[in-house]
């Protein structure tokens, strides 16, 4: 049998086949390289993979464990509903408030009722933001259940979104809204229309006041310069939201007044009602403002304040009085005229005060001078006390001035107060007359001053940052709140849309340009402090 190892024989020259075969070798050896590295790398590879498997594995039996222990947790907690249930006597708190905790709105952590109370604790009860996400973290530590307490970001972002969800729903179409008008200012250049509107359909019954409740947000109009043609497109656009309202209730703002004037005169249907505060207050001013005697008697309690505020005489200081719309609040200054009288006639009622009777009667005894004018401005705030109570309740009808003629018939006893309730009658019977028979307007615009009001106790130091994504809180504050429209406003309103409004409609706040001006010299300073 031949070799099958026999020697093969070359005839090419030896220095050929050297080349030749020194090449062959060369790229065996490459391709072994080659194949050594592939080799460690899928090593490599497989090592890496083994661990996150293990790593993932690790995972998901922590995860299981996790699940287990919250199915757990919830059987328990459906356990102590139950019982809970079934007790005779269940604590108001818990059977009133289990179900809303227990309905989450799609995609939140939070349920419906961290969000209702919340919003109460923050628009009914006077609580700052920081304070309400205290409060329901110690009343949910309190629950025999335990329920997430959110932080107070969270709370804010949950204003903002019910707001800006009670703002842009759709209104129904109507020839009965009523507007209500005003402006409000921060910081800055800036103004915000806002605009809020009712029904005549659901205007409450004679007797009953407006509240926040029964009003619904329209819009929402920050400009950088406002005056009566700026107005008058902004309402023009909102007329797509509700139709062409029935009447608009505001002050006589000089942009508001022109603006509605001319809304009016291009929609004759639309009446232009003068807020019942608002004239109260300007009768006033017209009989107290060139006033000597008023102008003396405001004078030297200014000065009384300043000289006893700081002494044992504090507890009989009179009010601060106020430089804008200081006809609004004379009723304040009144007041304390007529208690001191009163307790300078009867000294016997402050003995608990222990006051140097000399000193009293050296920094407050002029306020005898004032005895019989002050009795005067009584009786002339009594007589637009009583307008503002009948409008405000009443409303603006065909009876309206009648009516009000006979409430005031007993309260008038001098010239000048019967010139006054002339001067009232007249003006109810003018806005009256704009009432179609059956009809009754608003005539009072005080509930946007409220709404107004809260917005800047709620603020406090952020409006020294003009207006904030806290101006979308305006929509939540009015309008019924229930826990389906808390529901809707998170389910379809998400956060980037309400920022998105935000950066659009407000832009950079002041205190952002601030820091932009700023930024350089602060950061010198910090590098300075920093060296020191």
């Amino acid at each position: 049998m031949k070799s099958a190892t026999k020697d093969k024989v070359y005839t090419s020259p030896v220095r050929k086949l050297a080349r030749c075969f020194e090449k062959s070798r060369d790229q065996w050896q490459a391709k072994c390289r080659a194949a050594k590295a592939t080799i460690k790398r899928l090593k490599s590879r497989v090592r890496f993979l083994e661990e996150s498997r293990d790593r993932w594995k690790s995972r998901a039996k922590e995860l299981q464990a996790h699940v287990a222990q919250l199915e757990a947790r919830e059987r328990a907690l459906e356990r102590e509903l139950q019982t809970l249930r079934h007790k005779e006597t269940p604590e108001p708190v818990i059977a009133g408030g289990l179900e809303n905790f227990r309905l989450i709105p799609r995609h939140h952590q939070y349920s419906v009722g961290h969000i209702m109370l919340f919003t109460a604790l923050v628009l009914s009860d006077a609580a700052s933001l920081r304070c309400a996400g205290r409060v329901m973290e110690t009343m949910l530590s309190l629950l025999p259940v335990s329920l997430p307490a959110p932080a107070w970001s969270t709370g804010r972002l949950w204003l903002l979104r019910l707001g800006y969800h009670k703002l842009t729903r759709p209104k129904e179409h109507a020839a009965d809204w009523v507007w209500i008008v005003d402006h409000t200012v921060q910081l800055g250049s800036e103004k915000c229309l806002l605009i809020l509107g009712m029904r005549l359909s659901a205007f409450p019954p004679a007797g009953q006041c407006l509240r926040h409740e029964d009003v619904e947000p329209i819009a929402l109009l920050p400009v950088k310069k406002s005056n009566g043609p700026v107005v008058y497109h902004q309402l023009e656009a909102c007329v797509a939201q509700t139709g062409v309202p029935r009447a608009i209730v505001g002050d006589h703002g000089s942009d508001l007044k022109s603006g509605i004037e001319r809304f009016c005169h291009e929609h004759p249907e639309t009446c232009f009602v003068y807020d019942i505060k608002h004239q109260t207050a300007a009768v006033l001013k017209h009989e107290l403002e060139r006033d000597e005697t008023w102008t003396a008697f405001t004078r030297l309690a200014a000065q009384t304040k300043r000289h006893v505020q700081q002494t044992a005489l504090a507890p009989l200081a009179p009010p601060n009085q106020r430089t804008k719309a200081r006809y609004m609040n004379v009723d304040v200054l009144i007041q304390w005229g007529q208690n001191l009288l009163a307790f300078l006639d009867s000294p016997q009622t402050g003995a608990g005060l222990a006051l140097d009777p000399h000193q009293v009667q050296e920094k407050l005894g002029w306020i005898t001078r004032f005895r019989q004018p002050l009795a005067e401005w009584a009786e002339l705030l009594q007589l637009t006390t009583a307008t503002e109570s009948l409008v405000r309740q009443q409303g603006l009808d065909h009876s309206a001035p009648l009516e009000l003629k006979e409430r005031l018939q007993s309260l008038a006893h001098t010239d000048r107060s019967r010139r006054v309730r002339a001067a009232l009658v007249s003006f109810v019977a003018q806005e009256a007359a704009k009432a179609r028979p059956n009809e009754r307007l608003l005539g009072s615009s005080e509930i946007i001053e409220s709404v107004l009001g809260k917005l800047k106790r709620l603020e406090q130091d952020q409006a020294q940052s003009g207006f904030t994504g806290l101006l979308l809180c305006l929509g939540a504050m009015v309008a019924t709140t229930t826990t389906e429209v808390v529901q809707k406003a998170l389910e379809t309103v998400p956060t980037k849309q309400v920022l998105a409004w935000c950066k659009e409609t407000l832009g950079r706040s002041i205190q952002a340009q601030r820091r932009e001006a700023f930024a350089k010299t602060e950061q010198k300073w910090d590098q300075s402090w920093a060296a020191t």
